[in-house]
């Protein structure tokens, strides 16, 4: 007797990454619906990069093509319908962001000028390089081998890169930004191990995830996530003699994995952590 299974749900959704400040899915469709969808509607705002496949949104009148050469917006509260025009299913990297943090980012033209936070347009072209970094988070994020903090840093530079800069100028590195990168700095270093979030750090020292994110890249000329790692690598330095198990160092210094160590700290110093130790404990002769 054949058994009949019930076949796969249309949709497969995937939580990657959920801070508070952002949330991250990937979304697998299997297109087996050539014709319009019933409508649907978004509880939030959300941007939404394709990257295999091609589907049509349609929004009263109007539609766009989703494929992977464009970030397509579903505006909260807006219904929309979808068709698949060809046979094969899509998938595509979804991004929430906090109301204020979407406020922060978007150029003031393409959002719309009323109460709920929305896009004017259904879709905005992106380039080569927005797609190679929805590609490459995307890829960490399954892999669980980046942390939130660098992940946040990262989509606010794909979600910029995809909105465009705004047309205001970032105010100059005043002496209150120093001091709000001086506290920062100090809340790293006092928890190097700590998985910290954007919203995490925003809320220890007062700063939006944006403002902190630009003010600590204007002072220290690099990104808050890169700084930590200078300071759990250096920390690495430190105790690599004292330790026989290098696994328990990088989890002890807040790292996913001894691979996700060794990369890092190969990286920066140009040989691996036990060449390293080898080097440091060898005699002279």
């Amino acid at each position: 007797m054949t058994e009949h299974l019930p076949p796969p749900p249309e949709l497969k959704v995937t939580r990657l990454l959920d801070t508070g400040t952002v949330a991250v899915r990937n979304v697998c469709c299997r297109g087996s619906c050539r014709h319009r969808s019933a409508e649907e509607c978004s509880s939030h705002t959300h941007l939404v990069f394709p990257y295999r496949g091609v589907y049509l949104r349609h929004v009263g009148g109007e539609q766009s093509v989703a494929d992977a050469n464009h970030v397509l917006f579903f505006n909260a509260g807006e219904g929309y319908q979808v068709s698949h025009p060809v046979e094969g299913g899509d998938a595509s990297f979804v991004l929430a962001l906090s109301e204020p943090l979407l406020h922060e980012l978007a150029p003031a033209a393409l959002l719309q000028q009323r109460g709920q936070l929305g896009f004017r347009s259904q879709h905005l072209r992106i380039d080569p390089r927005a797609q190679a970094l929805a590609a490459v988070l995307r890829h960490n994020l399954e892999q669980g081998t980046i942390e939130p903090l660098e992940a946040e840093g990262l989509l606010l530079t794909l979600v910029s890169r995809g909105l465009g800069p705004r047309t205001s100028r970032a105010a100059g590195a005043t002496r209150a930004r120093q001091r709000l990168v001086d506290r920062s700095k100090v809340l790293l270093a006092s928890d190097l191990a700590r998985r910290w979030t954007l919203a995490d750090i925003g809320a220890q020292i007062g700063a939006s995830p944006v403002y902190l994110t630009q003010a600590f890249a204007q002072v220290e000329g690099v990104p808050l996530y890169r700084y930590q790692l200078r300071l759990r690598l250096a920390r690495a330095l430190d105790l690599i003699l004292q330790y026989a198990d290098l696994s328990a160092l990088a989890l002890e210094l807040g790292f996913s994995s001894h691979s996700h160590f060794a990369a890092a700290f190969k990286q920066a110093y140009g040989r691996s952590p036990t060449e390293f130790k080898l080097q440091s404990t060898s005699k002279s002769h």
